[in-house]
């Protein structure tokens, strides 16, 4: 039998000398050139002297023995080594800043930053968010209703609230955040009562191609809505664009046309007679289902603050729906 060679012992790297990083404010500098693209723009970013800046730049490259940047007549770019440069010196760059503001961020819990859709802002949660501020008045409530969610690793918001429809698809959360389900509710066609006794009778989905639809920033609202039922649109789309749902809910009600709403926020405009539903409960429209999903950061999930509004929300939706959601797994996760 033949005698097995002693194995290697396993290679553990030695952390880099500290002296071997370059004058941090050149790193910085650089990172900025590279990110707003030119060193015009970076110094004015970095409110520095454009001279001040254009020096950084030559001492790191000096420092590295690298020319980093392409300085044309017409601007500066990346060498082909300063773009893999940056894509190291960016990704180090980026950990320190979220490293930084989580230090800083840390006991600061007197304020709860609420993003959401501009919608629900509008129709719902803004009419009763001050029941909440009664019973939390050391609580600093700050809400900006976005189309766009928050970028959570930079500690924009605490909460944000949005509306994914079950038939789409929707991207699973980060890892660095929770969700916690608030509602399960119907998506409805909604219009005014004028509207609906001027125009042709809608008895399917199909009908609606035949109305003037109002859609959000694009068609793809209605085409997936439409495409839940199998009815497809093979020609141009009618009715205007109006950017956010809020507006074409708004639209509606004012007889444009046709807008998509939920039952939640639609709910106080159908029981006043602002709006009417569309095919509610006719067989030909089998309910369509979205829901309002709250997610946050993971590290205040157990927070007071934030636990205290989710249950808040969640219970003060079931009661202007008269009913808790119907899916029985929905729960504080």
């Amino acid at each position: 039998m033949m005698e097995q060679p002693p194995s290697s012992p396993p290679f553990i790297p030695v952390p880099p000398r500290r002296q071997d990083m370059p004058p941090f404010e050149a790193l910085r500098v650089f990172d900025a050139v590279a990110r707003q693209g030119g060193i015009r723009k970076a110094a004015n970013s970095l409110d520095r002297d454009h001279a001040v800046v254009s020096r950084h730049l030559r001492s790191l490259e000096t420092w590295l023995g690298v020319q980093l940047i392409d300085r044309r007549p017409s601007g500066s770019i990346l060498t082909p080594e300063g773009v893999a440069y940056h894509a190291v010196v960016a990704t180090a760059m980026d950990n320190i800043c979220r490293a930084s503001l989580d230090l800083l961020n840390q006991g600061h819990h007197s304020e709860l930053s609420i993003y959401c859709a501009p919608g629900f802002a509008f129709h719902w949660l803004s009419g009763r968010l001050d029941a909440f501020e009664e019973k939390n008045t050391n609580l600093a409530l700050v809400l900006k209703p976005s189309e766009e969610s928050p970028d959570f690793s930079l500690h924009e918001a605490d909460v944000d609230i949005r509306f994914v429809a079950t038939y789409e698809d929707n991207p699973a959360p980060h890892s660095l955040v929770r969700d916690f389900q608030l509602a399960r509710v119907p998506i409805i066609a909604v219009c005014s009562p004028d509207y609906l006794d001027k125009q042709t009778p809608i008895n399917t989905p199909q009908d609606l191609l035949d109305h003037s639809l109002l859609h959000e920033d694009g068609y793809e609202t209605w085409a997936n809505w439409l495409g839940a039922y199998g009815v497809e649109q093979t020609g141009e789309w009618s009715g205007p664009r109006l950017s956010q749902g809020h507006i074409t809910f708004e639209a509606a009600r004012r007889g444009r046309g046709i807008a998509l709403a939920n039952l939640l926020t639609a709910s106080r405009d159908l029981e006043r007679g602002r709006l009417s539903a569309i095919g509610l409960h006719s067989e030909h429209f089998p309910p369509l289902y979205g829901e309002y999903v709250l997610y946050m950061r993971a590290d205040r999930w157990d927070d007071q603050a934030p636990l205290r509004f989710r249950q808040w929300l969640k219970r003060t939706i079931a009661k202007d729906l008269k009913t808790s959601s119907p899916d029985p797994t929905s729960g504080d996760k």
